[in-house]
């Protein structure tokens, strides 16, 4: 472990020195270097994953697909939608609109007695090892991740904005970051801040979410995989977060007083532990693999018609913003 630190942090200095700082010296940005080398981490991170995904997840996809791949136009989006968030441009943004916000609310906290916790300082000598420590916010924010995915279901003006994740009927390895902007802002927000709360490492939270995010490509990916009845308990597999994308399965819920009239809800929404899907009824093990989509895209409403979640990257987020003000 130690040895794969070392070979990170040199990657790290050499792309801060030879790209990123010339960059931001000629952008006149000298007073952000030390920000500017934090960032060169994430997007180290983000190049490091789009390897993996190229190297071992595409070829996966080659090996057992799900289903031929037909809407390659829609893929391409997906694509923009990885490397806006991989290559750190997301992340950009919120640096540079939300992080003095952040920080203002944190210092004003902190100043009225809000302290942080340091999970990792629960158990002096156990939980303050590296691994210890590093397994307990994993599994902590994992069941963070967990509820703030029931409340993108459950939730209307939220499930308004989260619906385009679940509008791509082509899933694959890059369909993971297909989001709207405003709903990864929401979740940014919640995740920064309990992050700031808890008292992750800044390292530590590098590799939970570059861990987290590996994850979620290999689970959208379009390949025939589970890991098998006692490993589909441990982890999430293709499998299971597949039927969380299944048309009228992974994001509804029949109440029983009306099997007919489909509500916000559904199965499936852990997304690295199945733990928290198990412990709330949430969970579906069944061994199929089904269209996904949403239902409202191949049936249609009450106006006659089905519902166009946009095919280019400005026209999703337009149509998001449009279903957010009742008007698609």
């Amino acid at each position: 472990m130690d040895i794969l630190v070392n070979w990170f942090d040199l990657a790290q200095q050499w792309l801060f020195e030879a790209v990123v700082q010339p960059l931001m010296f000629s952008f006149g940005m000298a007073n952000l270097l030390e920000d500017g080398y934090d960032a060169t981490g994430w997007l180290l991170v983000g190049l490091l994953q789009l390897v993996v995904m190229l190297a071992i997840i595409a070829p996966l996809q080659r090996w057992r697909p799900v289903e031929p791949v037909t809407d390659r136009a829609a893929i391409r989006v997906d694509v923009i939608y990885t490397l806006i968030h991989r290559l750190g441009l997301f992340r950009l943004g919120l640096f540079f609109l939300f992080t003095p916000f952040w920080d203002a609310l944190w210092s004003m906290l902190r100043m009225h007695g809000v302290s942080t916790l340091h999970l990792d300082n629960l158990w002096p000598g156990v939980t303050d090892l590296p691994v210890v420590s590093l397994l307990i916010y994993l599994v902590v924010f994992d069941a963070l991740e967990y509820w703030i995915h029931r409340g993108q279901h459950h939730f209307e003006w939220w499930w308004k904005l989260h619906s385009l994740h679940h509008s791509q009927r082509q899933m694959t390895m890059w369909s993971d970051n297909r989001n709207h902007l405003l709903d990864d802002l929401v979740h940014s927000f919640i995740v920064v801040n309990v992050a700031q709360l808890i008292g992750v490492a800044p390292g530590q939270f590098v590799l939970i979410v570059a861990i987290t995010q590996l994850s979620e490509n290999l689970q959208h990916a379009n390949i025939r995989m589970w890991f098998g009845r006692f490993g589909e308990r441990l982890w999430v597999s293709p499998r299971f977060h597949r039927l969380h994308h299944a048309i009228g399965i992974g994001h509804e819920s029949h109440p029983a007083q009306s099997v007919n009239k489909p509500v916000l809800g559904g199965h499936n929404f852990g997304v690295l532990l199945p733990w928290w899907d198990m412990l709330f009824r949430t969970a579906n093990f069944e061994q199929r693999y089904d269209a996904t989509g949403v239902r409202d895209q191949v049936e249609p409403g009450p106006d006659g018609r089905v519902r166009d979640y946009g095919r280019g990257f400005w026209m999703q987020q337009w149509r998001g913003l449009q279903r957010l003000w009742g008007r698609a």
